[in-house]
C-alpha cells in the first residue's frame, strides 16, 4: 500500500480508474448507438457476418473446433470474429455491469444505503473483488494464450495494435472474412491505411509501440497471475 501512496492515494486511483472505465464504455455506447443510426442495412449490421452479436453459425464453429481437435475434421472457418473473441467481448460487458454496479455501491454507500439492506453491500464487496479478479485471471490466461502464445503467433499479435493482418494471417484465422476482400485484392495500396483494403506495412513507430506495449502487457499479466497464485495458495 506504502507503493501507491497510502489508503487515500489508492482509492484516489481506484476511483479515477473508475471513472475513465465508465467513461469509455460511455463513448463505445454511443459509438455503437451512431453507428446503427447512420446505418443504411441495420439488420444486416446487427445480424450479418460481421456482426458482434452471437449467431448460430458460432454454435456451430464450436463444435467444429472440438471436432478438430479431436482429428475429426477440418478446422471452422471464422468471419470477421469468431466464437472466442465474441465470448471475449459479452464478458467485458458482463463484467462491466459488475464490477460497475458493484463499485457504485460501494463508492457512494451513503446514497444507496437510504433504500437498500446492509447485506447488499456485503454481497457488492464479494462480487467486485471475485468479479475483478476472475477478469484479469481470464485475461492473463485463457486470452493471452489464444491471442499471443499460440505457436503460430507467438511471442506476439500485433495486429491490435498495427490495424494491419497479412494475407497469410487470414488465411490461418479468418477465412470466410478474406473471401470477402478479395474483390479488392487488386486494388493499389493507397498511403493512408483504409478498412478493409490492401494497406501499406505498418510503420516503425507502430511496430516499436506494438513491442513495448505488447510486452509490458505481457509482463504484467504474468506477475498479476503471479500475485493471485500466491494469494491464493500461500
Amino acid at each position: 500500500m506504502r507503493f501507491w501512496g497510502g489508503v487515500g492515494r489508492a482509492g484516489l486511483i481506484h476511483r479515477s480508474a473508475a471513472a475513465f472505465m465508465v467513461a469509455y464504455t460511455l463513448w463505445h455506447i454511443v459509438y455503437i448507438a451512431v453507428k446503427i443510426a447512420r446505418s443504411e442495412n441495420r439488420k444486416k449490421l446487427i445480424w450479418g457476418s460481421d456482426s458482434f452479436v452471437p449467431h448460430p453459425d458460432d454454435a456451430r464453429d464450436f463444435v467444429q473446433q472440438w471436432k478438430y481437435y479431436f482429428g475429426k475434421g477440418s478446422p471452422p472457418q471464422f468471419g470477421r470474429y469468431g466464437y472466442l473473441e465474441k465470448m471475449d467481448y459479452l464478458g467485458e460487458v458482463w463484467g462491466f455491469f459488475v464490477i460497475g454496479g458493484s463499485g457504485f455501491l460501494l463508492w457512494f454507500p451513503e446514497f444507496f444505503g437510504q433504500w437498500m439492506p446492509g447485506w447488499m453491500f456485503n454481497v457488492a464487496t464479494v462480487f467486485h473483488g471475485e468479479e475483478a479478479m476472475l477478469a484479469a485471471a481470464f485475461i492473463f490466461t485463457i486470452h493471452f494464450f489464444n491471442v499471443h502464445l499460440r505457436p503460430e503467433k507467438f511471442p506476439l499479435d500485433a495486429v491490435m495494435f498495427t490495424g494491419r493482418a497479412t494475407v497469410e494471417y487470414m488465411e490461418e484465422e479468418h477465412p470466410r472474412m478474406l473471401e470477402t476482400l478479395e474483390a479488392h485484392a487488386d486494388e493499389p495500396v493507397a498511403e493512408t491505411p483504409t478498412k478493409d483494403r490492401p494497406a501499406p506495412p505498418p510503420t516503425r513507430g507502430q511496430t516499436l509501440f506494438a513491442a513495448v506495449f505488447g510486452f509490458a502487457a505481457w509482463g504484467i499479466g504474468l506477475a498479476t497471475i503471479g500475485m493471485i497464485l500466491w494469494a491464493v495458495f500461500c
